[in-house]
């Protein structure tokens, strides 16, 4: 009986050393960045900066903040495997712009370019040449803010289209019962700026110029990250976490998506 107690013994002893000595993969990695002093936000910001100079998009008319949250959305969304590692599109839909301006982006993250900047309507309910109300509501003919992953293109009523799923509940996830698809409108170009004053709008959806369509789709098609920006102090994300953006850079330096820093 003694000698099967402490063979017993002796096997928890050993189990307790395992489980002590036992690190996570990741742990020396996040060690690494610690010993440089380079916190997972100063990683981010350095990151975007380096980003948004090499793309030239301040000088396109990108604000530095809303490219910052689409970059952290996109990264967050990598992070936690929503859309391939592979991707490399980001766009951005800014309507705090006036419908005037070029407010569509989309960034290649890998080459560091702006691909096109464009024209993009918002829903009528919205507003008029700034969208001051957004909703996620069926029926509204509202824009909605957020986060969304491209799908696949289709033909319907208004051409070559791309269909999106909202990811921010409360603020988008309505985007497929709502039929909110980007696609193609007469009513996006400079004629129409001309005789209005402003682009015509959709029901709610991103709509872009038919001369643009299909290099829009072409390269922001089969899960892409699309992020609409507008005035609405209530938005909020949980793909806006800058420190788990940041994590995830530090852990993945050597991948594709992360540039020179």
């Amino acid at each position: 009986m003694k000698r099967h107690l402490g063979g017993l013994c002796c096997i928890l002893i050993l189990f307790s050393l395992t489980i002590v000595s036992w690190k996570p993969a990741d742990a020396n990695k996040i060690k690494h960045y610690s010993k440089n002093n380079t916190n997972a936000k100063e990683l981010l910001d350095r990151y975007v900066d380096n980003l948004y100079e090499a793309a030239h998009l301040q000088e396109s008319g990108l604000a530095f903040n809303v490219f910052k949250k689409g970059v952290t959305g996109f990264l967050n969304l990598k992070g936690s495997e929503k859309i391939p590692q592979s991707s490399s599109i980001l766009t951005v839909v800014d309507f705090t712009k006036s419908s005037r301006e070029k407010r569509m982006w989309i960034v290649d993250m890998v080459n560091k370019a702006l691909v096109l900047n464009t024209w993009v309507a918002h829903g009528e309910k919205s507003g008029d040449d700034i969208p001051e109300r957004f909703s996620d509501r069926i029926d509204s003919k509202k824009s909605s803010l957020g986060f969304y992953l491209t799908d696949d293109i289709y033909f319907g009523e208004h051409g070559r289209s791309l269909r999106l799923d909202g990811l921010d509940p409360g603020f988008n996830a309505n985007a497929r019962k709502r039929a909110i698809v980007l696609h193609a409108a007469e009513y996006v170009c400079e004629n129409v700026i001309e005789r209005k004053g402003r682009l015509g709008r959709s029901f709610g959806c991103p709509a872009v110029s038919p001369e643009v369509i299909d290099q829009v789709l072409d390269a922001i098609k089969d899960r892409s990250v699309l992020f609409i920006h507008g005035q609405n102090k209530n938005y909020s994300s949980r793909y806006l976490d800058e420190e788990l953006a940041g994590t995830y850079l530090a852990t993945e330096v050597s991948g594709n998506i992360t540039a020179s820093l």
